[in-house]
């Protein structure tokens, strides 16, 4: 704790030096459609087709990104095959890490997408300024509020939304009051959903409410300068899971936000975020495991950012900066609601100090050439790894049995960067790229310390104190090319992995001395590859039609065997009409069947539950604008009533349904959105 205002000072105090003798970047006017980069999906919230019940419900729809469901809420978001801490996931420049181990309320479950004006999904790794790791990939939840004008000192956006299969409802507002020298921005959402039906018309448990609220104080004294001070709270109650032993009765974030930005180049953002999350086996659903048991957890982060960008006289643009992040977990697990079973989180302290930098600079006129290098200090401690609960069992004595190993003060030194080089082909919109990275993501909380044992100690899931850091070596083709009708992208990619942190079953391996089937962590070698392609046709100024197709191989090559949880071959196809004020089109959605699993929990992991099989999945879609400020959206999901889940849904284990094999996605579903704004 005592590095935390030392570190901030040293922010703060940097500011000015670096804001000496600027260089104001010139103003760049892009005229047209953007041109797709490869790689990278940018989209505006106003766009949502659908009632997303979170963010990660959303960004499934993006090609290239697929989600684990666990219920209703709560999606976790996969991209390149890669997921939880191996995407930096930021809601406006926030880290958001969730309550539960078992990843219940990922950094997406307290994102409501209305709440939001743009997304921005940055494929693979392709900057060094978010954070350390990001192997995988780095998610951008972002509130811009433009700037009012004397003649425009109000302004707001109010809707709702209804799907039937779920019955789930939404409310939110938006509204900005204030002038040129600054605003008062407030934003409220609500959504409620009950059990839906999965295309069988089993009811699945995904009940859940949420609520939310932001208020944005904004102080705007010339046109490049600002200072926004923003406090947010979201509240989810009553989450039902089908695929978890436990349900939710409280899941709730506070985040407060601070930042600053100049004409000069230079930006702060300062941000708290404190998670409460309880969970248990009897409040929300009959008990039918032997005795009660509840989880209390508390997750809180303090960190922040601090980054300088300019252009010098020779067109050669920079940015660097300093970060800081850290996180505490501390989670206690009861038998009979008030006896100490285990310390799931044993007061865990991970703190992370980055330094960054990226450069861009032109080459022979119509190249570019970006470099981009990042230095991470790394610490991290359990407190409580002594302390014991009952039966005299204490983490650390779990970790001893496992690893030989007792938890102490850890510290790494990662180092991590990239080359990205850009050929103009024939023209300013075709090109290709080729990009070298490297990226270093430190274990988390829960691979380095969990400890969760059940009553009788036969079944355990530890943590590995002496995790080594994976390291990522990537390397990446990617084209895209614009043409009058049509544009298309395309990238390959290969991720050569040392010290793949893998949840895995004790059976035994170098360093587990045990064989008694509890999941455990250790480090392996690994593979990765695959491409992702999408392409748009206008066929005339109202036809549309458009195809993407992404594909990942992931192999843990230690053991020759496939890492668990890998989305299949996938892609879309879809068709829109759209005349001047409304539109109508469809999406035909294609997975292929996933042969490759680790499903053997004598053998392997076990985490996938099966060899999923393929799907094909039909939506219809359409809006229309009423007047300038109303427009109404409808649309009917999965409209032949297909019974299908993602293969990464997780295994069902509802004991009040256990016909489905898998959390299975929601059956034939209508919905309805109405948004004003003025």
């Amino acid at each position: 704790m005592t590095r935390q205002p030392l570190i901030l000072s040293i922010v703060l105090a940097t500011t000015p030096i670096l804001a000496e003798e600027p260089t104001t970047l010139p103003t760049v006017t892009i005229e047209g459609e953007r041109l797709p980069e490869p790689g990278v999906s940018h989209e505006e919230t106003e766009d949502i087709l659908g009632t997303p019940v979170d963010a990660g419900d959303f960004l499934r729809n993006i090609p290239g990104v697929s989600g684990t469901r666990m219920g209703g809420h709560g999606i976790d978001p996969i991209i390149r095959g890669q997921s939880q801490n191996q995407l930096n996931i930021l809601l406006d420049g926030a880290y958001v890490h969730g309550g539960c181990p078992n990843r219940m309320d990922p950094p997406t479950s307290y994102s409501p997408i209305e709440t939001y004006d743009t997304v921005t999904v940055i494929k693979g790794a392709q900057s060094v300024i978010y954070g350390g790791g990001g192997s995988g990939g780095t998610v951008l939840f972002e509130r811009k509020t433009p700037r009012l004008t004397k003649n425009k000192f109000l302004r707001g956006k109010v809707g709702g939304g209804y799907t039937s299969n779920s019955e789930t409802k939404e409310l939110f507002g938006d509204i900005t009051l204030g002038g040129t020298q600054g605003f008062a921005r407030g934003i409220i959402e609500y959504q409620d959903g009950e059990n839906y039906e999965d295309g069988d018309g089993n009811e699945t448990r995904s009940a859940f409410t949420t609520q939310s609220g932001n208020l944005i104080f904004g102080y705007t004294p010339t046109e490049k300068t600002r200072f926004e001070l923003s406090f947010e709270a979201t509240r989810t109650d009553d989450v039902l899971y089908s695929g978890a032993g436990m349900d939710a009765p409280k899941a709730d974030n506070d985040t407060i936000r601070l930042k600053y930005e100049n004409e000069w180049g230079t930006k702060l953002e300062l941000y708290h975020t404190d998670v409460e999350h309880v969970m248990d086996n009897f409040s929300l659903r009959p008990l039918t495991a032997p005795m009660k048991m509840l989880v209390a957890a508390d997750s809180k982060t303090l960190g922040g950012r601090m980054s300088h960008n300019w252009l010098t006289d020779n067109d050669v643009e920079w940015t660097l900066g300093i970060d800081y992040q850290h996180n505490n977990r501390d989670a206690n697990r009861l038998v009979g609601v008030s006896t100490l079973q285990s310390i799931m989180w044993p007061d865990v302290d991970l703190k992370q100090i980055g330094l960054f930098g990226e450069m861009l600079l032109p080459v022979r006129e119509v190249d570019t050439l970006k470099l981009g290098l990042r230095y991470d200090r790394v610490t991290s401690e359990a407190a409580r790894a002594s302390e014991a609960a009952m039966g005299g069992v204490s983490p650390n004595k779990l970790y001893n049995k496992y690893y030989g190993k007792s938890a102490a003060e850890h510290e790494e030194n990662n180092v991590g960067g990239f080359i990205r080089y850009e050929h103009e082909l024939t023209n300013a919109d075709n090109f290709l790229f080729i990009s070298l990275s490297r990226s270093v993501r430190t274990a988390d909380a829960t691979e380095r310390f969990l400890m969760a044992n059940n009553s009788n100690s036969a079944i355990r899931w530890i943590g590995n104190p002496d995790l080594a850091p994976e390291q990522h070596h990537q390397i990446e083709l990617g084209i895209s090319s614009q043409k009058n009708r049509w544009n298309s992208n395309a990238s390959l990619y290969y991720n050569n992995i040392s010290d793949y942190i893998l949840r895995d079953r004790a059976h035994a391996q170098a360093g587990i001395l045990q064989n008694d089937n509890a999941t455990i962590y250790r480090n392996v070698n690994a593979r990765l590859y695959g491409f992702e392609w999408e392409t748009q046709l206008k066929w005339n100024k109202k036809w549309l039609s458009g195809f993407t197709m992404d594909f990942v191989h992931a192999t843990n090559t230690t053991d020759d065997r496939p890492i668990a949880q890998t989305p299949p071959l996938s892609g879309t196809l879809s068709f829109d009409y759209k005349p001047a004020t409304w539109q109508i089109g469809g999406k035909l959605r294609l997975f292929a069947k996933q042969n490759r699993v680790d499903d053997d929990i004598k053998t392997g992991s076990g985490l996938d539950i099966q060899k999923t099989p393929g799907f094909a999945v039909l939506d219809f879609y359409g809006r229309m604008n009423i007047n300038k400020q109303t427009q109404i959206k409808i649309g009917v999901n999965n409209v032949f009533d297909k019974n299908y889940a993602y293969h990464v849904n997780r295994a069902n284990i509802d004991p009040f349904n256990p016909e489905p094999v898998q959390v299975n996605e929601p059956g034939r579903a209508f919905w309805l959105n109405i948004t004003a704004t003025f």
